[in-house]
């Protein structure tokens, strides 16, 4: 079926938002200007993730998009760059108490079967010209990477030093922890200014004429820099630890159709990544430079500079991957009224419209605190509808040919703490494909045995065990066991054991 027609049909609400067993479900948790963190101990602050960590669970989350370097500073232990003034209230303090929150985000983000998406600002070091830097700051030892554009200073991506600084952080990170992705927002050329360009004039004239670009070049210059950022950055983390993704949430229009002039742009009227944030998302996608895209469409259906439905249907159409998620904006989807239905809120209409398209993988949620106060009942309609049933991120099978091999052994065994189902992974030679989780399935006796239909997915888990719920043995159940690797790709074919419970 046409991609047209999917459209047409989710537009006539004649299609039903099925659960899907391969879904991406994230939500982003933002540190830059966030006072909350720095009145906190390192017992009150691991409690307090702990608790967001289970609420995200129960409403079926499985990957958190954490903000680790807001402003080329630190939320974990690092030697290139000071602690965030977000965490402990002033840059380069560390926190009273020695530990890592990044590590024990990490940690708990994986015992729940969730991803952990390291989010970084490339680029932003202030907000405002108050901000006092920590002395040991970067900035102090190479002032000439810096630029002041407004009220804030960046790092200036003309400059090959700080290209090869930010893939150095990038590396850190990758080679100390164990992050499923590196994640990018929209924030590379910052947002212009009206009245005001941006002071990158000397790192043009020493570097943009052995690059190859004239003098009336300036913005193919631009982006050619962030072009090599993430080309490089992705070598960079491809060779460090190939499982690894790069992950980018660009601004949600990449051109407008009046700006282009082969007219591939969207029907929108609105700020370009294309032409004012110098971010070419689309070529990133066809050079296979970036693992995933994640579009920022946090305006509402029927929105006159940009619409929702328009930007979906672009996207689905221009972008070169496998894995396009949706980034929805929770207050925009539960406070706008859906006209053509009447509902008070726009959050069915917009998840079937992304879930007509045979490219969308998934959505993204801004931001995470909004579904922990439970804006318009979002975690409630999440928990109880459509995350009710687990599911299993999209495999990244264009990263890894081949799925882990099928488990060698399952059984049931009594045990001093109760009846355990046990299962024991086949040795590969390929350490990629090693098991790092495993999907255990449940049938009840007659039950259609059907592994793609998650409602039968009872848990995802790290442990190559699992507690079963024995109760009188008088009914018989199947269970079945796959292996995921790193790339979330599963086995083939699935373990069965039958027992009476």
């Amino acid at each position: 079926m046409k991609k047209s027609l999917f459209f047409a049909l989710s537009l006539l609400f004649v299609i039903n938002i099925q659960a899907a067993k391969r879904e991406f479900r994230g939500v982003w948790i933002h540190t830059v200007q966030q006072s909350q963190y720095k009145t906190m101990n390192a017992g009150e602050m691991q409690a307090y993730f702990i608790d967001m960590l289970d609420q995200f669970q129960q409403c079926g989350i499985n990957a958190l998009i954490f903000q680790v370097r807001p402003q080329a500073d630190a939320f974990y232990k690092s030697d290139l760059e000071p602690w965030s003034r977000f965490l402990t209230g002033e840059q380069g303090l560390a926190p009273a108490t020695n530990w890592d929150p990044m590590a024990f985000l990490i940690q708990e983000c994986h015992k729940r079967n969730m991803e952990f998406h390291a989010w970084l600002n490339p680029y932003r070091v202030t907000s405002n010209e108050n901000e006092k830097l920590s002395e040991n700051h970067i900035y102090w030892k190479h002032p000439e990477w810096f630029v002041k554009y407004g009220k804030q200073i960046y790092f200036d991506p003309g400059v090959p030093e700080c290209r090869r600084f930010i893939e150095k952080v990038v590396k850190d990170i990758v080679t100390r922890y164990d992050v499923d992705a590196i994640h990018m927002d929209d924030y590379f050329y910052p947002y212009p200014i009206a009245g005001e360009e941006f002071p990158d004039k000397e790192s043009f004239n020493n570097y943009a004429l052995g690059q190859g670009f004239s003098s009336n070049q300036k913005a193919d210059w631009r982006r050619n820099n962030v072009n090599l950022l993430i080309n490089e950055l992705k070598e960079t983390i491809y060779t460090t630890k190939p499982w690894v993704r790069l992950g980018i949430s660009p601004f949600g229009i990449y051109r407008n159709k009046s700006k282009t002039p082969d007219g591939s742009g969207s029907e929108t009227n609105g700020l370009q990544n294309y032409d004012e944030l110098y971010a070419d998302v689309v070529l990133w996608s066809k050079k296979s430079w970036i693992d995933y895209v994640m579009p920022q469409l946090y305006w509402e259906i029927g929105h006159k500079a940009a619409d929702y439905t328009t930007l979906v249907k672009w996207w689905s159409e221009h972008t070169n991957t496998d894995h396009l998620y949706i980034g929805q904006s929770v207050v925009r989807s539960m406070q706008a009224i859906d006209v053509k239905t009447g509902s008070k809120n726009q959050l069915t209409t917009k998840l079937k419209q992304a879930a007509a398209s045979n490219k969308i993988q998934g959505n993204c949620w801004w931001n995470g605190y909004d579904i922990l106060r439970n804006e318009g009942g979002i975690k409630d309609s999440l928990r109880n509808n459509y995350y009710r049933y687990p599911a299993l991120v999209p495999a990244y099978t264009n990263m890894d040919g081949f799925p882990p091999l099928v488990l060698k052994k399952l059984w049931a065994e009594w045990t001093p703490n109760g009846y355990f189902l046990f299962w024991q992974p086949k040795q590969d030679k390929d350490s990629l494909n090693v098991p790092n989780r495993f999907c255990i399935y449940r049938f009840k006796s007659g039950e259609k045995y059907d592994l793609n239909n998650p409602a039968n997915i009872i848990k995802i888990t790290t442990e190559t065990s699992y507690q079963l719920p024995y109760d009188k043995g008088n009914v018989k159940y199947t269970y079945a066991v796959t292996a995921l690797d790193r790339y979330n790709y599963e086995s083939k074919k699935a373990k069965k054991k039958s027992v009476k419970l």
